[in-house]
């Protein structure tokens, strides 16, 4: 299986979701109505274009290793952030809904510690993984923002 990389998707799934909001956007003339379908269901992906491109862009200094718009699944392999090398993670972002909504992102994630030549695994603090879905929330809306009163 080819690795994916955030360099190869982020152009490709940055055009496919930009071809997507003006498709679905470009036969509706009544202002209310591109409203309420830039909330949800502007996507033929199987879950929310804003919701999926917001979270491409927030793991996107990870390596990834699956990447299923259709379910809605984001794999990351394992990172290590540079300045703290015995220290890595690695996470999985489900996108649960064609609507934009908080409950329709979730964010899984697992840490790793180095110990005795090894990996070892250690809790994830729940905040990290609430801070994420918050960002990963909080792009979509700006997207849609962005989408709506361009």
């Amino acid at each position: 299986m080819m690795q994916l990389t955030a360099r190869t998707l982020r152009p490709v799934s940055g055009a496919f979701a930009f071809a997507l909001l003006l498709g679905g956007c470009a036969h509706h003339k009544d202002k209310a109505l591109s409203v309420d379908l830039a909330a949800s269901k502007v996507t033929q992906i199987g879950v929310n274009a804003y919701l999926w491109r917001a979270a491409l862009d927030t793991v996107s200094f990870m390596p990834l290793t699956q990447v299923d718009s259709n379910g809605g699944v984001i794999v990351t392999d394992w990172y290590a952030n540079p300045s703290s090398p015995n220290e890595r993670m690695k996470l999985t972002v489900s996108i649960l809904d064609q609507d934009l909504r908080a409950d329709a992102v979730r964010v899984a994630a697992s840490r790793e510690v180095a110990a005795n030549g090894g990996w070892v695994e250690q809790p994830v603090a729940a905040e990290t993984v609430q801070k994420l879905e918050e960002v990963i929330l909080q792009r979509a809306r700006d997207l849609r923002r962005g989408a709506v009163t361009g």
